[in-house]
């Protein structure tokens, strides 16, 4: 199981590139949608966590979408807990999907105050997923299964968890 995962995750860097270009242009449209947030009379966002936050949102695009062929997987499955007992593949797979969606709840809590809710912050993750399983589903480019998005939602907590201990320890030390 560990050599699917360093694979898959080393086949990451690939994309390294094309992230980077994404976290120029995040960047611009973070500071540009803060000139007209300042306009308004509205806080601005923070710039380093809102781009990065956005900047992952598009490294998911590229990892479930872009990655892979359309039309090269059908189907769908509903039964929970189905993919962790088939093989050791899979269960690198589960894994990868609580680790993919870590960041959501890390970036989403440091750079939106109302995701650091863990109701809030659950839903959010729950519906991202669900909305990428579904586009998967509707482009054949990932099946849709529903381990993957319990599995996403572990990932959201254990990010929104990871950033709650961080700040409460940054807090401490000011």
């Amino acid at each position: 199981m560990l050599s699917y995962l360093i694979n898959d995750i080393g086949e990451m860097f690939l994309y390294l590139p094309y992230l980077g270009i994404a976290a120029l242009g995040m960047l611009l449209i973070t500071l540009a949608g803060n000139i007209g947030r300042k306009t308004t009379g509205k806080m601005p966002r923070p710039v380093i966590a809102t781009t990065l936050f956005r900047t992952y949102i598009v490294a998911i695009i590229i990892i479930t979408f872009l990655s892979r062929e359309s039309g090269s997987r059908l189907g769908f499955d509903l039964e929970i807990g189905s993919t962790w007992g088939i093989n050791s593949r899979n269960k690198a797979l589960v894994v990868e999907n609580v680790i993919l969606f870590v960041p959501f709840g890390l970036l989403a809590a440091w750079s939106i105050p109302a995701m650091r809710n863990i109701f809030t912050s659950l839903v959010w993750g729950l519906l991202f997923s669900w909305g990428i399983e579904c586009m998967q589903l509707i482009t054949q480019r990932g099946y849709f299964q529903i381990d993957d998005i319990i599995t996403n939602a572990l990932g959201t907590v254990i990010g929104l968890i990871i950033y709650t201990i961080v700040h409460l320890i940054v807090k401490k030390r000011d």
